[in-house]
């Protein structure tokens, strides 16, 4: 890996980067969501196996109202019953893949990202030992899948794509991985991991 990344080091970067600086450096990927958006938030599992590091994703089924068929991260809306974000994610985690995790498996939190389909999302930062085991829903999730650390903090794997309409040209980026395509605001987000853990 090209650099040392333990749960304490992944922790404290996280921590030394508590303000939404970050969304600030890339403006192009923030979308306005309206006066009113709607809370929600995801988890992003970092998985540990020996001595390597890599994030779980999911890919949504096709038959979804919002991001159907695309790869995603766990999560959804705040729900009226949730006590903060980090609850969210947690819920949200373990309807959609049967993952049991509580609060002190969490690390930190991202700074939020506003999308398209009007959701102000947070998202909260996992580590997960392997092994462990999922249950998929399977109305919500078609599969799930890993990412090596190394591909997502390599940041030459970002590719930056644009798409236009009458009103506006849409920037995201474009993350690869074998026979997946990862782009939107997952993409997005895991940029942003990536330059945290870098502290670039």
């Amino acid at each position: 890996m090209p650099l040392l990344l333990t749960r304490q080091t992944i922790s404290e970067r996280l921590a030394s980067f508590k303000s939404t600086d970050r969304n600030i450096r890339h403006p192009m990927f923030r979308h306005p969501v309206g006066s009113s958006p709607i809370p929600a938030a995801v988890l992003i599992p970092i998985v540990h196996r020996t001595a390597q590091l890599s994030i779980l994703l999911t890919k949504r089924t096709s038959h979804l109202k919002h991001h159907a068929g695309q790869v995603s991260f766990p999560g959804g809306r705040v729900s009226d019953e949730d006590a903060n974000r980090k609850i969210t994610a947690l819920r949200e985690t373990q309807e959609e893949i049967g993952l049991h995790l509580d609060e002190s498996d969490l690390l930190g939190r991202l700074p939020e990202y506003d999308i398209r389909t009007g959701f102000r999302v947070t998202p909260v930062v996992a580590w997960i030992e392997s092994p462990f085991d999922c249950v998929l829903d399977p109305f919500e999730v078609d599969s799930i899948f890993e990412v090596p650390m190394e591909v997502v903090l390599d940041l030459g794997n970002y590719k930056l794509s644009s798409q236009s309409n009458e009103s506006e040209k849409r920037y995201f980026y474009r993350l690869p991985h074998l026979d997946h395509e990862i782009w939107g605001a997952t993409a997005g987000m895991l940029y942003i991991l990536a330059s945290t853990l870098l502290e670039v």
